[in-house]
């Protein structure tokens, strides 16, 4: 078993930024991709970017921009930086971790390739 634990999230105002940790633990030695993914209030979970855990390369969701950067601090802890954050940004972010290279195809992030979840990290944008 592969246990995610992510840190980081908090209520900012619009134009902030924040970085977003993710750790694994466990079983982590067959891992291929870990990923940050984000629920708004009443939507869907979506993709926002993955990470091969040998540091590259990265991938990104369809819409996200570039104020989001993915990036790996250690083999099996990665962060997600967030910047000009807006109130659409609103939601609980997750880390997940993937067993599978299907997890990324043809450069799309696939959810249901992620094997483990984190329980989430909150981040609010609101003046």
């Amino acid at each position: 078993q592969v246990q995610l634990v992510e840190s980081g999230g908090d209520s900012v105002a619009p134009g902030g930024w924040l970085r977003l940790s993710c750790v694994a633990s466990g079983s982590t030695a067959d891992l291929i991709y870990m990923a940050w993914f984000r629920q708004a209030p009443g939507k869907e979970r979506e993709a926002i970017a993955a990470i091969h855990t040998g540091g590259n390369p990265t991938f990104y969701g369809d819409n996200v921009e570039d104020r989001f950067t993915i990036f790996r601090i250690n083999t099996y802890t990665i962060s997600l930086e967030l910047t000009s954050l807006r109130p659409d940004d609103t939601g609980m972010y997750y880390c997940a971790a993937s067993r599978s290279w299907s997890a990324v195809r043809q450069r799309v992030i696939k959810r249901a390739a992620f094997d483990y979840w984190g329980p989430g990290t909150q981040v609010t944008v609101s003046s």
